[in-house]
């Protein structure tokens, strides 16, 4: 299968759009992804001709409707490679996911468990965490990284020990683009009885899962950054470990019996889907899936890679810029400082040239406090960009500095 990207930008058609009079380059992937037309089309035909809600339904709509629901279950199953289908729950975001995992492990923590993480970790797999510490007097252990952006491997060892609960870690860091080595950290994990979460909101739409290789007892996903919609993610949990959690939330679905005096809870996944589950974004999520594994994957992931050599060479050649995260093996993201300017000043006149990118701490403060900086610019590509939208970018940027030197 030939990879060619003008005609994958066909099909996405917010690129054909212009901002301030110029060509739109988008270079915000790494926040959220465009959608492809399979996406847009197979939320809308849902809603407009057959939309009721799912599975408690008698009637021909309610049964259209759930089977849809549930196939894209099983198309995320495939995705990741779960064993079963009900090892899926479908959650409103990977930070929901997140919180379901916090709330579950939660009601066994007691003062002094530990919880490791990586200094790298977005808020949403950091907040959470300090829920437990603060209610449950759980301790927070942090890994740092190395000056390449790799995980300190070493220092991973160090944190974890008897007494540690859960590691929680980034499968790919949403500023660094740095992707540990997640197998040997659940191994070194699994070793001392701790369970491991793995972070893949943004390894999901850049790598090939499989939680089974990786033996991860968690892991979660989000839909926006995987070219799908907002208001959707998936919580992976080995079936033992979700059952043996305790509901999320309360509310229809999640149910066997409801009397007076007591309720039991149904198994995973519907024990975490309580109510009106997000429905046409849980097949939206699906059919964005379905459209990305009918593409050449290997040659995505070659012609991101290409972007971001392109990107990182014509980045080394600009004054006062400094580029974080070098490590090889990277994702295609480019967090980066320029000297005198502030990363908001960088996107704003960026944006003048019609060119995207982000700019801010990136929901990850420690991380920034570790780079010594409050905040960075952040270039991230999506297998619709081209590399004449990185030299659109590079030429931007070089003008920004001019402008605020």
């Amino acid at each position: 299968m030939t990879f060619d990207v003008h005609a994958i930008r066909k099909q996405f058609p917010v690129l054909d759009r212009t901002v301030h009079g110029k060509p739109l380059v988008y270079f915000d992937n790494a926040a959220s992804a465009q959608k492809p037309n399979a996406v847009i089309d197979a939320m809308a035909n849902q809603m407009r001709t057959s939309f009721a809600n799912v599975h408690r339904g008698i009637h021909t709509m309610a049964n259209e409707t759930t089977q849809a629901y549930e196939a894209a279950r099983e198309t995320v199953r495939r995705f990741i490679n779960a064993g079963v289908v009900e090892e899926i729950v479908f959650t409103g975001g990977g930070t929901e996911a997140v919180n379901i995992v916090a709330a579950g492990i939660g009601a066994n923590i007691r003062p002094g468990d530990e919880i490791v993480l990586s200094i790298m970790e977005h808020h949403s797999n950091i907040v959470p965490w300090h829920f437990l510490r603060e209610r449950k007097g759980a301790v927070l252990k942090w890994v740092d990284t190395l000056p390449d952006g790799s995980l300190d491997m070493d220092g991973l060892a160090r944190q974890l020990t008897s007494r540690t609960k859960l590691l929680a870690l980034t499968h790919m860091s949403n500023v660094l683009g740095t992707v540990p080595d997640v197998k040997t950290a659940i191994t070194m994990a699994h070793a001392l009885g701790a369970d491991v979460l793995l972070d893949g909101c943004q390894a999901s739409v850049n790598l090939v899962v499989d939680v089974q290789a990786l033996d991860a007892d968690f892991y979660v996903g989000t839909g926006h950054k995987i070219y799908g919609p907002t208001g959707i993610g998936f919580l992976y949990g080995k079936l033992a470990k979700l059952n043996a959690m305790p509901p999320f939330e309360g509310g229809g679905e999640m149910i066997e019996t409801v009397t007076r005096d007591v309720a039991t809870y149904n198994s995973a996944p519907h024990r975490f889907e309580a109510g009106t589950p997000p429905i046409v974004e849980a097949i939206g999520l699906g059919a964005a899936i379905n459209w990305l594994e009918g593409q050449d994957r290997l040659a995505i992931h070659e012609h991101k890679q290409a972007l971001l050599v392109h990107a990182t060479e014509a980045l080394r050649s600009v004054n006062g810029l400094t580029l974080h995260g070098t490590v090889p093996g990277k994702g295609p993201v480019i967090a980066f400082s320029l000297e005198g300017a502030h990363p908001h000043d960088i996107a704003q006149i960026l944006d003048r040239f019609g060119v995207a990118i982000r700019a801010g701490h990136h929901c990850a403060q420690p991380l920034m406090s570790h780079l010594g900086v409050s905040a960075t610019a952040r270039a991230s590509f999506a297998l619709y960009n081209t590399l004449e939208e990185v030299d659109v970018f590079v030429e931007a940027l070089s003008k920004a500095r001019l402008m605020l030197s």
